[in-house]
């Protein structure tokens, strides 16, 4: 019993004719005649009833159908598995991150360059931009996966998720600021000059929902693509930085102090996005599983 053979079954009873299942398989129909015989010689069984005007599958035919089909669906799964891997070995995988992820908390440069090891064949670019454009790149097709810092607005539920870092976000203060306070209510940056991360990135975006519906628009004095600069103008008392969360160790070498932001409380939230209606490319999903485990990890 070949596979030919029960796809060639499977096919007549589809069509229930053996001029049409023969014209579908671009086969002579005595040819596809003496296939079917020699299966049912085989199993020692009559599968098809050929009596009368249509070709309808005998008791025995019945039973064996389902079984005939799901050999089928095996084998395409196991051929499509393998060609998943051949393709892997080429393609172009279009990652992009948020401003300073790359250097900061997660080694991507070391999840990418052993990507790169394992699959030389693969072309990687990586692009460093804002959230809100990685979003919509993601929409468009542009990018695979993206490195995103999210804003609590709800995405689109195309756009899978997952988180790799959730931390507080605080206020930061020159070290030398009179302010006697342990902790900030969010209505406490009403009027006061901020310095925040830049439009369309997640703490921003955070920052802006939140004071909204606190009732006022936050007024940003200075605003930077990179938290280090926001805590240098913070530490020469140009104003109150939004920044995550820091060590007490890290806010004693850039100068400052910081509050806990409550009532309520912010928490910036990285994360790994992608369409799970477009990710169907080998490499793009191989070097998703590598970068959740490695980013999870770190």
């Amino acid at each position: 019993m070949e596979l030919r053979q029960l796809r060639y079954f499977v096919t007549v009873v589809e069509e229930a004719n053996f001029t049409r299942a023969a014209a579908r398989l671009h086969l002579a129909q005595p040819g596809l005649s003496a296939q079917i015989r020699q299966l049912e010689r085989e199993l020692g069984q009559q599968l098809l009833d050929r009596s009368g005007r249509a070709v309808t599958p005998t008791a025995a035919g019945a039973a064996v159908l389902p079984h005939a089909r799901a050999a089928l669906d095996a084998a395409a799964q196991v051929r499509h598995t393998a060609d998943e891997f051949t393709g892997l070995l080429r393609g172009h995988i279009r990652l992009g991150t948020i401003s300073g992820a790359a250097t900061g908390e997660f080694d991507l440069a070391t999840v990418l360059a052993d990507f790169h090891d394992d699959h030389p064949q693969v072309e990687i670019t990586l692009t460093e931009t804002d959230s809100d454009l990685m979003l919509a790149d993601l929409d468009r097709g542009v990018l695979d996966i993206a490195l995103v810092g999210l804003t609590g607005e709800v995405l689109d539920p195309r756009v899978g998720i997952e988180i790799v870092l959730d931390t507080p976000v605080v206020a930061a203060l020159a070290a030398d600021d009179p302010d006697p306070r342990t902790e900030m209510a969010l209505d406490d940056l009403r009027d006061r000059a901020l310095i925040c991360l830049v439009r369309g990135t997640g703490i921003r975006g955070l920052l802006e929902r939140s004071c909204a519906a606190a009732g006022f628009e936050p007024y940003v004095a200075f605003e930077a693509a990179s938290p280090p600069l926001l805590l240098r103008l913070a530490a020469r008392g140009l104003g109150l930085a939004v920044v995550p969360a820091l060590t007490p160790e890290e806010a004693a070498v850039f100068g400052v102090r910081t509050f806990p932001l409550v009532d309520p409380p912010l928490h910036g939230r990285l994360a790994l996005a992608w369409r799970t209606d477009r990710l169907t490319a080998p490499a793009a999903k191989v070097l998703l599983g590598q970068l959740r485990l490695a980013l999870a990890a770190g």
